[in-house]
């Protein structure tokens, strides 16, 4: 509302049905949410929004902002059943898939408070136990400041955002973009085919680890022809290749690099390749046990959430202190000194950008008839980090069968890329299976009680 005021006509959203200006998406989400007030949506509601245009999700989350309730973000791609699965374990007071209605009338406001819950999204991988995670609008707003300093994003800048908006990451990046009073260009999905045309004009671009390789292709290959001016990217996620940051710098653009997660927001931060330190105002402790060489890594910090809706469980930890977890191992640290990450302490797989917890893909997995057990890893892929892969325990089990059953149930990024069978799992003294002993034998290749489903 604030550059509305001062910079009308300065675009904000470019989506892809064109451009809006700062007053137009003022107005657009003021409309919407006297539409939401006029059909009794006000403070304090869950709504969930499942707009498949980008620009029309943005201005139904401000027009929910600017009404009191708190948006969740679904996935537009989600089948009927899939959506009716979510909302059946999350509860809202209503629901719109399509552009919100808009309606004249007084402007609706609600004075904002840090601790209003503003954002709920899923984490990635909960089909069968869907989480969504909430947080309060602080946990975001706070550290916009912080992320101006270390980026340099401000007023003059178009900000690439390749990605849906319903992932944590991406959605952070559009309403900081908006924040800072640059311009948003929110394709709402990861398009190789126009990468080089929306680089010509991005001055930042958000992204994750293995999608910054293509970045730097697509500017390589139109350098001759438009150049651009890209000078930062902003990199989410697992850890960064060392070389795809030396390679980024001898492009010109500087690479800034953190880890979060989408309960914890951000962690730690890399702005100059010499290592991840803690993000401002964050507390971080490795904790780790007795006679292990790996600790959980416990975060305390104004930037995390408030928990799960409608009291799911899920990967997130939290103690008397305030410290929270996720599960993810590092090494041991000291006060000072450098996080060094080590994997998911829960076994979750990061695939294209998005985490699958294998629990999730197995529930679904143990219904098909003739399995009797089932282990889901990742198994390392050039351009994703790690697809999903299935190894299954049963007589007779027909990769068909399965694939079908991931097909009803689960989110395409859960969905295993890679079948195998086995006459028998190899299982921890309790009787559960041995995860990692599993992918140990998937990584050498070389198991003869191991064979690949055709």
């Amino acid at each position: 509302m604030r550059h509305a005021s001062a910079s009308p006509d300065r675009i904000a959203v470019s989506g892809p049905g064109g451009d809006l200006g700062y007053a137009e998406l003022a107005a657009r989400a003021g409309r919407a949410a006297r539409g939401l007030a006029d059909e009794g949506v006000g403070r304090g509601a869950l709504i969930a929004l499942g707009q498949a245009d980008p620009v029309a999700l943005l201005v139904a989350v401000l027009a929910a902002d600017l009404a009191g309730a708190t948006p969740l973000l679904c996935d537009h791609a989600w089948s009927e059943e899939r959506r009716a699965q979510v909302m059946a374990a999350v509860p809202v007071a209503a629901r719109f898939d399509a552009p919100l209605p808009e309606a004249d009338g007084p402007p609706v406001r609600h004075r904002p408070a840090p601790d209003d819950l503003t954002w709920a999204c899923f984490s990635s991988g909960s089909t069968g136990r869907p989480r969504a995670v909430v947080r309060g609008r602080a946990s975001w707003t706070g550290s916009f400041g912080r992320l101006d300093e270390m980026t340099g994003i401000g007023p003059g800048d178009v900000v690439l955002i390749p990605g849906p908006l319903v992932s944590s990451l991406y959605g952070f990046a559009a309403v900081h973009t908006l924040a800072a009073g640059a311009t948003a260009v929110v394709p709402g999905r990861w398009s190789p085919s126009l990468l080089a045309d929306q680089l010509r004009r991005a001055t930042v671009v958000h992204v994750v680890p293995h999608r910054l390789p293509a970045v730097l292709d697509a500017l390589e290959a139109g350098h001759d022809a438009a150049g651009g001016p890209l000078r930062t990217a902003v990199v989410g996620g697992a850890a960064l290749d060392a070389a795809a940051r030396t390679r980024a710098a001898a492009a010109g653009v500087r690479v800034v690099s953190y880890y979060g997660a989408t309960e914890l927001s951000f962690v730690a931060v890399d702005a100059d390749g010499a290592g991840l330190r803690p993000f401002p105002g964050v507390e971080i402790d490795v904790r780790v046990p007795p006679g292990q060489v790996l600790g959980e890594v416990w975060v305390r910090s104004p930037w995390l959430c408030e928990g799960y809706l409608a009291g799911a469980t899920g990967p997130l930890r939290q103690d008397d202190g305030g410290w929270m977890t996720v599960g993810d191992l590092a090494e041991p640290r000291r006060p000072g000194e450098l996080l060094r990450l080590r994997g998911r302490g829960d076994g979750a797989i990061q695939t294209g950008g998005a985490t699958v917890v294998p629990e999730d893909v197995e529930e679904v997995l143990r219904k098909v008839p003739g399995v009797d057990d089932v282990v889901v890893v990742g198994t390392p892929h050039p351009y994703l980090g790690a697809v999903v892969t299935a190894v299954v325990e049963g007589e007779d089990v027909v990769r068909a069968a399965l694939e079908a059953a991931a097909r009803a149930e689960l989110d395409p990024a859960q969905r295993p890329r890679r079948w195998y069978a086995a006459a028998s799992l190899p299982r921890t003294p309790t009787g559960k299976p041995a995860r990692g002993l599993v992918a140990a034998r998937l990584a050498a290749g070389d198991d003869p009680g191991l064979r690949r489903l055709a």
